[in-house]
């Protein structure tokens, strides 16, 4: 044989070998993965393993969340999950077949992931997505047609209501009759002898009235988005200005907010200021304005472009006032900062503190005080990576070869339709 041919194969053979260990690697790393998520190791201060991730190692946001989605889906897929720590099957066809693989067809897909290459697994899982989208639209479809509502008045004069609703009706009728029930009725401190407390079903009959009424007397508009979402604050200036201070800090509806949590609210929402009497008699209304004005929220989105802690990013953002405005801090483009939701509430209310540095970049800290780095310095590498490698999966009791990842698939067409026909249970009849 030629020389140069042989040269080739044994490089080749030490790719494949050299692959083999790096999907036995991965293996274990999705492990530590899944164990680091389900223990909350990312809690702090991100709201996702995979943004974690992320930030930690510069793995793409997209390619970090199939790998926690993967990660979460193994211990469910024994075959599956095995043979991938044996180094059998690639982390591309794994990440394909826990998509679709279920405890009672992961035997099928691994036999053929075992035979095909990495492109027929993603072409079979896809036609067996479409097949389990086609059979539930067809279920889905079902229960629409199921739908049913009726209202008869009984002999006695009382009114029958028995109906089936479809699950996201459903749902909204639910959360409606627990809201009614919440407002009509509070237990009193102590009920007179001989009266009974209502029953739930009871309670729900009424709320169902109180409801109707309300649709009735709105003339069935739910009212204008910005007025259904909206959330009351009422807040003294010195709780706003120091939360250690006595004085109010309630929701509308009487429900206690911590200081903090309405100096979060405070900072990029709507203002009016009331002035009362000792007796709290409102002897002053002030105009609403708007805490950061449209103009400045523009320029803001266009330097900060979305969430500015580190590793997010999030186009979904509030402004954030650096030095807060009932502590003088002026609404200006240096006192403000873009933070998504969850990061806003980090540093009101979770200890995390963000501060703008002499050069105008932005520094958080951990609750700990410790600087919290836009991007994490990667660990440094000591001694052989390859060799280390090599070893770890030996001591895992792990034997790899250059023929460990090679499908025993002959070259012939792949007839997708027969596939799925012969291995998807829901196929038959489709």
């Amino acid at each position: 044989m030629n020389p140069e041919i042989e040269a080739l194969d044994r490089l080749g053979d030490q790719i494949a070998e050299l692959s083999a260990h790096i999907e036995v690697a991965t293996a274990r790393l999705l492990d530590m993965i899944r164990e680091f998520d389900t223990r909350c190791g990312w809690g702090n201060g991100f709201k996702s393993c995979a943004e974690w991730l992320s930030w930690r190692v510069g793995m793409d946001l997209g390619a970090a969340y199939e790998r926690v989605r993967t990660a979460r889906a193994l211990p469910e897929l024994p075959l599956i999950s095995a043979a991938f720590a044996r180094g059998e099957v690639s982390y591309s066809k794994v990440r394909a077949l826990t998509r679709v693989a279920t405890p009672q067809t992961e035997e099928r897909l691994l036999t053929f992931a075992r035979s095909g290459t990495a492109a027929h697994v993603e072409r079979l899982v896809r036609a067996w997505r479409r097949v389990d989208r086609n059979a539930e639209n067809q279920d889905a479809a079902q229960r629409h047609k199921s739908r049913s509502f009726h209202v008869y008045q009984d002999v006695d004069g009382m009114f029958v209501i028995r109906g089936r609703l479809t699950p996201e009706v459903g749902a909204v009728v639910r959360q409606a009759l627990a809201a009614a029930c919440d407002r009509m009725y509070v237990k009193p401190q102590d009920e007179p002898p001989g009266v009974m407390a209502p029953s739930m079903a009871q309670l729900q009959a009424d709320a169902l009235g109180v409801i109707a009424e309300a649709a009735l007397h709105h003339d069935l508009d739910p009212g204008a988005p910005g007025e259904r979402y909206q959330v009351v604050v009422h807040v003294d200036a010195p709780v706003l200005a120091d939360p250690d201070q006595p004085g109010q800090s309630v929701l509308e509806d009487g429900e206690h907010s911590s200081a903090e949590n309405s100096r979060r609210l405070a900072c990029d929402a709507s203002r009016v200021i009331m002035k009362h009497e000792a007796d709290g008699r409102v002897v002053e209304v002030g105009a609403r304005t708007r805490t950061i004005p449209p103009s400045l929220r523009r320029a803001l989105q266009n330097r900060d472009h979305g969430c500015r802690f580190p590793g997010c990013g999030s186009r979904f953002t509030q402004g954030h006032h650096i030095r807060h405005w009932a502590n003088d801090g002026p609404t200006t483009l240096s006192n403000l900062a873009l933070l998504c939701r969850r990061r806003h509430r980090a540093v009101h209310e979770d200890g995390f503190q963000v501060a703008r540095l002499p050069d105008g970049e932005l520094e958080f800290r951990r609750p700990n005080g410790r600087v919290f780095p836009d991007v994490p310095p990667m660990p440094e590498i000591q001694g052989d990576s390859e060799g280390i490698l090599r070893a770890e999966t030996v001591a895992a009791g792990v034997h790899v070869g250059a023929t460990t990842l090679r499908p025993s698939w002959g070259g012939g067409r792949l007839d997708v339709a027969w596939a799925i026909d012969v291995m998807h249970p829901r196929a038959i009849g489709q």
